[in-house]
């Protein structure tokens, strides 16, 4: 039993002396190992990675040439379709309707009759306006022969001079009755004509509210309403600081009519076409309204096709001035470094270099910029690992390159595997040998 203790211990110290000169052997022999197995690879093939950490190859990039073209400077806002004209016929007179002559929603021209009152009592009156005047003239007339026949017998000495002037002076009393009966009668004609109801204006009819033998007086409800719909406007706010630029359009474009504007309906998709109605800013408020430091402003545009309907919501587009040949590159392009802004450019070398630029007016994915020629290719992809005369080629596809990128720069290398490149990173297997 003892003896079996003992070689039971002897086995296990010996078991740790062996670790402990496992653990202890030199790393060389390992790596001669590894040395040995890269050797046995033919002579001129190079290790895992170096063409990828390397630097004489091409960085491949994508790019785009820098575009020159007219741009328009515009600005949006929301706003709502409002009518330019809206008028709602009520009596000036109490009465019944007698006749109905037109529909809810019919157009209607200016000058057409819409509504008929019962108007026996007034043509009554007209009439007796009209008897009154004639009698009038009978006694004027009479008067006038009377005068006539008392001169002669003056002229005689037959009556004396005070009987000319009685007659003189009732002619003038009688002159005036006339002129009263003529003002009767047009009194009665003008009341006459309150029981016929014509539209004051071109629109379209709304809801009509009465219906024949409907008793209808002044200060009653509204018996149809109309609304102008072509020509027709649209109202929106704009910030302040739009105001200057605003003002200095208007007046610019005075003689053409003034701002032109066009109008996208609500359901029309982003970059879809907007309803091109011809348009233009008809008013400027005259203040800024102090609690949203915003002016309302009023556009005026055909409407033939009916498109646009009062109380409708839509995107206003004011187009202020109109950049000529402008140079439009990607806004992707742009890097951005505190205040400065600049882009690569790929010179005829095929290298890229990089020029400072100033970004004139955004369009959306696109900028105006100056400091670049029209026709120049910008690189948009990959420009993260260029460095000013890195050596280029430009993708077939348009997208970011792979491989020849600079190794050493870990932020180039970072944003190399963002976008999908593996340039720059170091492979694992030569990682794992090199620990």
């Amino acid at each position: 039993m003892k003896t079996q203790t003992i070689a039971t211990l002897l086995f296990v110290a010996g078991a740790a002396g062996g670790t402990y000169w496992w653990m202890q052997k030199p790393a060389g022999t390992a790596s001669a190992g590894a040395s040995m197995a890269a050797g046995s690879a033919p002579a001129g093939a190079s290790a895992p990675g170096a063409a990828a950490g390397g630097r004489g190859g091409p960085q491949t990039v994508g790019v785009v040439l820098a575009q020159q073209r007219d741009v328009p400077v515009s600005i949006e806002a929301a706003g709502s379709v409002v009518a330019l004209d809206s008028v709602e016929l009520r009596p000036l007179t109490t009465g019944v309707v007698t006749e109905v002559s037109v529909t809810e929603g019919q157009p209607v021209k200016r000058g057409a009759v819409l509504f008929k009152l019962d108007d026996r009592a007034e043509r009554a009156n007209l009439e007796k306006a009209r008897a009154q005047l004639a009698k009038d003239k009978a006694t004027q007339a009479d008067i006038e022969r009377q005068l006539a026949r008392a001169k002669e017998l003056f002229e005689q000495n037959f009556i004396a001079r005070n009987a000319v002037d009685t007659l003189l002076t009732q002619l003038d009393a009688q002159l005036a009755a006339v002129r009263a009966s003529q003002a009767g009668i047009q009194s009665s004609e003008v009341a006459l004509s309150n029981f016929v109801l014509k539209a004051p204006m071109g629109g379209r009819a709304g809801t009509v509210n009465v219906v024949k033998g409907s008793l209808v007086q002044p200060g009653g409800v509204a018996m149809v309403t109309l609304t102008q719909m072509d020509p027709i406007g649209v109202s929106f706010t704009l910030p302040e600081n739009q105001l200057g630029p605003l003002r200095k359009a208007d007046k610019d474009l005075a003689k053409e009519g003034g701002v032109p504007l066009t109008v996208q309906l609500p359901g029309e998709r982003r970059g879809q076409p907007a309803v091109a109605l011809p348009g233009h800013v008809s008013f400027i408020d005259s203040g800024v309204d102090p609690t949203t430091g915003t002016i309302r402003v009023k556009g005026k545009l055909v409407n033939e096709g009916r498109q646009l309907w009062p109380g409708q919501y839509v995107t206003t587009r004011l187009t202020l001035r109109t950049v000529k040949d402008a140079v439009v590159i990607p806004q992707a392009a742009v890097i951005v470094r505190g205040n400065e802004r600049s882009v690569y450019v790929v010179d005829a070398e095929g290298k890229a270099q990089m020029k400072p630029v100033q970004m004139r007016q955004p369009l959306g994915e696109q900028v105006v910029v100056e400091g670049v020629a029209a026709g120049e290719k910008i690189v948009v992809e990959g420009k993260q690992n260029l460095r000013p005369g890195t050596p280029v080629k430009e993708a077939a596809s348009g997208g970011g390159g792979k491989g020849g990128g600079q190794g050493s720069d870990k932020g180039a290398s970072a944003a190399g595997t963002a976008s999908g490149s593996a340039s720059g990173a170091v492979p694992a297997a030569a990682s794992g040998a090199s620990r």
